[in-house]
């Protein structure tokens, strides 16, 4: 078993990262900035980038520093939902027993929203999820649903997240309307190059091992094999532990790292 091989504790390479031991990349800590700026403003807000840029992680990371008593936060994929659906769905998240008329739905979600922070005091904090998945019938029903008073106030904190496509959607006429009201919007680029041997250094020693491992040229193998992407390189980085291991080597070098890649290629 590699974790007893390397002496570590658990994977460090899997997404169950607690948010408070994230490595804080540049990529990271521009998005942190857009959406300290959206918390204080509220609005809508984007979040976009290709998969395993980490997305989830970086929205779970924010979702954790909010105050639970000033913030309530609601998530809901729109992967493969119809915009009754949606609605649905959405007015569940926001704790209402949703009717099935659509323009009823349509209230109730307003009034849920307005009640909680008007009423309460609490902003609702909602994410959707899979936001390019949604149809432009959907994504124009969100710019319906999340005017308040003639456009005047924002009594919300709402983030659309989803892949890089989401741009072209939102670059066509009828989505114009929406892509204007974006308060904040960020494209993941993920780890940059010379940010690769901090990333794998700090899971490896926050997992326990304290010696560094992996090779100025695995680095750089990493890299070109993941494009700095966190999803990526955590893949890699247990294929070349375990591989690592299989060898009885202490060492990850490029061969492992090649060894490892075309294993995850199969």
């Amino acid at each position: 078993m590699f974790l007893q091989y390397f002496g570590l504790k658990f994977n460090p390479f899997t997404k169950e990262v607690a948010a408070d031991k994230l490595y804080i990349s540049q990529d990271l800590q521009e998005l942190e900035q857009r959406l300290k700026y959206l918390q204080n403003t509220r609005g809508i807000g984007l979040v976009a980038g290709e998969p395993g840029a980490g997305k989830s992680t970086t929205l779970r990371k924010f979702v954790s520093e909010l105050n639970p008593s000033l913030y309530r936060h609601c998530y809901f994929s729109l992967a493969t939902v119809t915009v009754s659906e949606f609605y649905q769905g959405l007015a569940l998240e926001l704790g209402e027993q949703p009717v099935h008329r659509k323009v009823a739905v349509f209230r109730q979600i307003q009034q849920a929203i307005s009640s909680m922070y008007f009423d309460n005091r609490i902003t609702p904090v909602i994410i959707l999820d899979e936001i390019h998945l949604a149809s432009n019938k959907l994504l124009e029903d969100l710019r319906l649903i999340f005017n308040f008073k003639m456009d005047s106030q924002n009594p919300f904190i709402l983030i659309l997240a989803g892949q890089s496509t989401i741009r072209n959607k939102l670059g066509m006429n009828i989505n114009k309307p929406l892509r204007q009201r974006l308060v904040v919007k960020h494209i993941m680029q993920g780890l940059k190059q010379e940010e690769i041997k901090g990333y794998c250094n700090s899971r490896l020693q926050m997992a326990g091992l304290v010696e560094e491992i992996i090779t100025d040229a695995a680095l750089e193998a990493i890299y070109a094999n993941s494009n700095g992407m966190p999803r990526l390189v955590n893949s890699l980085m247990t294929n070349s532990l375990i591989y690592a291991c299989n060898q009885n080597q202490r060492r990850i070098d490029e061969e492992i790292v090649y060894h490892a890649q075309n294993e995850l290629n199969i």
